[in-house]
């Protein structure tokens, strides 16, 4: 029994399949067949829809107010998908990228009464797996026989529940020295999560006193402001920023998360830049894609300083909610340390909508 995989490993699993375009299978006293929109493919789609379950394309209600579909279950709606629907259908409710240019979808009837548990698991599975948030789903009557004759991951719904949205344990992989401009004296941590998912890094400057509170920053990954420098946000110049003044005082760790665009992946993050282009704000445009306006799990940053033995922060933030996080998982915040800096012609309105909007100290 050891041998085989826990729930922990199979959601592993279902992410990478959900991301190959591979249906998986959600188990409860009836159980739900889920294959991401995004990487569903036709042949699958057409099988799927000859099966007698009923099929729905299981939305958030966010994206449901955009396409102005009724989402009687609050957080989700399950448009109930057409025998003739196709894959484009499928796709222009998901992406919200023509939008403009088509924007009557409908009549989109949307599914009340009954149980829509499983259909909002289906969509944290596929936010999990960084995909847009849209499943087509069919019901099952004899779950786990499904999954077993078409060889399909199959997920005790139950067991679902209790571990998508808990807190993933880490373990430190390796730590180095690493030399660098800002500090010489510098060691990068790599941290692995046990639940399979993307790896988080702590760069520790010098030896900072673990009875004192740390000089510290959370700094999600940005590839395109990191990396780049892209103009469009303000990441670059904060990260780098954050490392000088560290290396100025001498000791103090930057967490380096992989939490891109917000938390929901380098490619729905550029979907939203596309929606921007188009001329809704940040906000806006993540919650036409169906995300809420902030999708990352700043869980990971506390628990990541414990493990490296701190206690107490001055945190290097301009945004309320990193405070609250810390404070309610045990991380003292001595002081807030402003950190503004990066502002330049082409984020100016997106630093205001932050402002206005999510509440950044700016």
């Amino acid at each position: 029994m050891t041998l085989g995989p826990d729930i922990t490993d199979l959601l592993a699993r279902a992410r990478a399949d959900l991301r190959m375009g591979v249906p998986v299978v959600l188990s409860d006293t009836d159980g739900l067949l889920v294959m991401a929109a995004e990487t569903l493919g036709d042949a699958r789609l057409r099988e799927a829809l000859a099966l007698p379950g009923a099929a729905d394309l299981v939305l958030t209600g966010r994206r449901a107010e955009t396409l102005k579909a009724r989402a009687y279950d609050g957080d989700v709606a399950r448009v109930v998908l057409p025998e003739d629907a196709g894959l484009r259908w499928v796709r222009a409710l998901a992406d919200p990228a023509d939008d403009l240019v088509h924007p009557m979808k409908g009549p989109l009837t949307t599914r009340r009464g009954g149980d829509a548990g499983l259909h909002r698991i289906a969509l944290s599975l596929v936010k999990s797996a960084r995909l847009l948030p849209a499943a087509v789903t069919v019901q099952l009557a004899d779950p786990k026989t499904f999954a077993e004759a078409h060889n399909l991951t199959c997920l005790d719904a139950g067991q679902v529940r209790a571990r998508i949205g808990a807190s993933a344990g880490f373990e430190e992989a390796i730590s180095a020295r690493v030399p660098l401009r800002a500090a010489q004296d510098a060691r990068l941590h790599v941290f692995r999560p046990e639940d399979g998912s993307e790896e988080h890094y702590a760069i520790e400057i010098g030896r900072p006193d673990r009875a004192k509170p740390v000089l510290a920053r959370l700094h999600s990954a940005c590839f395109t402001g990191d990396l780049l420098g892209s103009l469009k946000c303000d990441c670059g110049p904060q990260l780098n920023a954050a490392l000088e003044a560290m290396g100025a005082e001498g000791a103090g760790v930057l967490l380096y998360l992989n939490q891109e665009g917000r938390g929901i992946g380098l490619a729905n993050k550029m979907r939203a830049y596309a929606l921007q282009d188009q001329g809704f704000d940040t906000v806006e445009a993540n919650h036409r894609l169906g995300f809420e306006d902030d999708e990352r799990d700043f869980r990971i940053g506390s628990d990541l300083l414990r493990r490296l033995g701190f206690s107490s922060v001055r945190l290097m933030t301009n945004n309320p909610a990193k405070i609250d996080m810390m404070q309610r998982n045990g991380i003292a915040v001595a002081e807030r340390v402003p950190l503004k800096v990066g502002e330049n012609p082409h984020n100016a309105g997106y630093l205001a909508t932050k402002a206005r909007k999510s509440g950044h100290l700016l």
